[in-house]
């Protein structure tokens, strides 16, 4: 048998290893980061934040009127409370949302999160102006409006937290508290929004009219703004935090891993958040309320007081934003709790028999003063937590915060002046709400020039 030899066996070379994800800072520098991109991020990010905070403002601005269409004829007070509460109890949703909305947006994406979202705040605040009154269907009337109130809390709950890990996660290095100040600065136009439509509605409309129909208008306008803030949404891609960590591994639970991992940041985060919950709706929203039934000033001045003011917190709000990415953030939040906790009840006992023009410049004061705590907070607490689960992180926090001293801010302060009668009582509330943000803040480190973790 005549054996050939055998060829000799080469060696297989090793196969290639599993391509790495892609960083977000590679990704960055794609298209997906280009300045246009980021231009119709902050666009989109602006108006949907834009639609959610405008129909609050509507409900807060008219809050007199919607006390009467919607609840028996009992005292002013009365009245005042039961409509204050029906805004208070949206909020108590707010943390389940912050859940969902948080394990939507770590699972499945930041855009999907936020394109629903709108989607349902649009649709609940068009029901508000379908709803019957009080004389036509009796009790059912406040039960269906604090129906549609629960939706829109949970709907909102998932907005603010999710436009700033968006814009977070979108901007160019250096610039994260600047981008994430669009949140807050869209958030005062709503309000702004709210104020001038109900100055005019109350300026042209009879007290006939407005009890009648008029109150309805405002809330007519949220379908066609939610319809185009999703189509603008639904334009984009997701952050390239968010893809770079999808093309590994995404969080099966993220809202249980969060909890696990980052107890200490999910505390110190709604700490830090009780001066946003208070100061925000306290001054905001509550306060053309504050000036009409409290210092007796005509509703019509009262909404031209908060229209000034809110229009100077919008050009400050950025400011403050750019501000915290050279100075950092703890000491634009330091500052702005300290300034509350010092200057709140001297500015309210200013308010008490001053004119308009004081009234306007302590408003203004005061709203400068928020916006050192507000153009802060968004870049503060998206970079407490990891992009793994920021957004469960941001949602849930923030969300803590603002269903316990947020949305009861209103009713604790007309509470407060019923029991003591004293108009300074909601000044002591939101010093006190100074103070426990300002320990928050100083257990906290600088994060602003750290890059954002993925893990």
């Amino acid at each position: 048998m005549n054996d050939q030899p055998s060829a000799p066996v080469r060696p297989q070379p090793p196969d290639p290893p599993p391509p790495l994800a892609p960083s977000a800072d590679a990704m960055a520098g794609s298209p997906a980061g280009s300045p246009a991109v980021r231009r119709r991020v902050v666009a989109a990010s602006f108006i949907g934040n834009f639609v959610e905070w405008f129909d609050y403002a509507a409900y807060g601005y008219l809050a007199a009127t919607i006390s009467t269409v919607f609840f028996p004829d009992t005292d002013r007070t009365t009245a005042l409370l039961a409509t204050f509460s029906v805004f208070a109890v949206s909020f108590f949703v707010r943390p389940l949302g912050g859940f969902v909305w948080g394990h939507i947006g770590d699972k499945v994406g930041r855009r999907s999160a936020l394109s629903l979202s709108i989607v349902i705040m649009s649709v609940a605040t068009f029901c508000i102006a379908l709803l019957p009154t009080y004389h036509a269907v009796g009790l059912f009337a406040p039960l269906l409006l604090l129906m549609v109130r629960v939706v829109q809390g949970f709907s909102a709950s998932g907005e603010y937290a999710g436009a700033s890990a968006f814009l977070v996660e979108y901007a160019p290095a250096g610039r994260r508290g600047l981008y994430a100040s669009v949140v807050p600065a869209s958030t005062a136009s709503g309000l702004l929004l709210g104020s001038l439509l109900a100055a005019l509605l109350t300026g042209v409309l009879s007290e006939g009219q407005m009890h009648g129909w008029g109150w309805r208008l405002p809330f007519l306008l949220a379908a066609p703004m939610g319809l185009i803030g999703r189509y603008i949404r639904m334009r984009l891609e997701d952050t390239p935090a968010f893809r770079a960590l999808e093309e590994q591994d995404v969080a099966r639970t993220p809202a249980k891993q969060m909890l696990r991992a980052n107890r200490r940041p999910l505390v110190l985060a709604m700490g830090a958040t009780v001066l946003n919950a208070v100061g925000f709706y306290m001054l905001l929203s509550y306060m053309p309320t504050y000036l009409s039934e409290e210092l007796h000033f005509g509703t019509t001045e009262s909404f031209l007081a908060t229209t000034v003011s809110l229009t100077a917190y919008i050009a400050f709000v950025f400011l403050t934003g750019l501000a915290s990415d050279r100075f950092g953030r703890k000491k634009m939040l330091i500052t702005a709790s300290t300034l509350f906790t010092l200057c709140t009840v001297p500015a309210f006992m200013l308010l008490d028999g001053a004119g308009l023009l004081t009234v306007i410049a302590i408003q203004v004061l005061l709203g400068g003063m928020l916006t050192l705590n507000d153009g802060t907070l968004p870049s503060f607490l998206a970079e407490q937590f990891p992009t793994r689960v920021r957004y469960s992180g941001f949602a849930i926090s923030f969300n803590l915060a603002n269903a316990l001293f947020g949305g009861t801010a209103a009713f604790v302060a007309t509470l407060l002046i019923s029991w003591t009668g004293s108009s300074l009582s909601p000044a002591w509330y939101l010093a006190a709400a100074a103070l426990v943000s300002l320990w928050a803040v100083l257990a906290s480190k600088e994060t602003s020039r750290e890059p954002l973790r993925e893990r």
